[in-house]
């Protein structure tokens, strides 16, 4: 029951937004009174912390496996960016929620997950600062670009859908090549992905493309 209602409140969650979904509209869904709900979690933002605790750490895991697999900053990057783009395709809806809710979180729920998020975009400015000293990237600004990565690769949630035209390996690839023109690496040759990063569906995710 405790999956069912992560999914009922992800779907609500990206739907309405945290602010405008009540307990009672996720008991709505799942056909049960307010207080029977109650049994299953202790309120709403418990809920909300719950989803992107587990969103943020399946990140942690799959983007450490990324930049770990190579020495090479480029092929970090891009193995890094097939893995961030496969996420958010495959999960947007808990990849949305998990984007735009920190600002509905109050005190240590908050600080948790900010740490958790800053955890995970500092995975790019490792990258982004191995491939500075390897001489492979050249950069303007690093903060800036590192920003811009992964604001990039945040917004597939809010577009993408798997029969838009392109697959999820294709998006892969061309946004690795759209980030290795950020960092001033596009001159190199495209570099071969591993298809084991990525992702399987998270539990809390009800439809990836509803």
């Amino acid at each position: 029951m405790h999956d069912r209602v992560n999914q009922v409140a992800v779907g609500l969650f990206s739907r309405k937004g945290f602010a405008a979904t009540g307990i009672r509209d996720i008991g709505r869904e799942l056909g049960l009174t307010s207080a029977t709900l109650y049994h299953y979690v202790a309120n709403k933002e418990e809920l909300l912390v719950g989803v992107m605790e587990t969103c943020l750490r399946e990140y942690l895991r799959g983007g450490h496996e990324a930049v770990s697999s190579s020495p090479d900053a480029v092929v970090q990057l891009c193995r890094l960016v097939h893995f961030h783009v496969a996420a958010e395709s495959v999960n947007p809806m808990t990849s949305q929620v998990t984007n735009r809710e920190v600002r509905s979180l109050t005190g240590p729920n908050r600080a948790r997950i900010i740490a958790l998020r800053d955890e995970f975009d500092s995975l790019y400015h490792g990258v982004i600062e191995a491939g500075t000293e390897q001489g492979s990237f050249d950069l303007i600004d690093p903060r800036v670009t590192r920003l811009v990565l992964v604001e990039m690769c945040n917004g597939v949630a809010n577009w993408y859908r798997v029969d838009g035209g392109l697959s999820i390996v294709e998006l892969q690839d061309r946004y690795a090549a759209l980030a290795r023109r950020v960092v001033g690496a596009g001159s190199r040759k495209r570099v071969a992905m591993l298809a084991e990063l990525v992702p399987s569906r998270l539990a809390s995710e009800p439809d990836a493309n509803q």
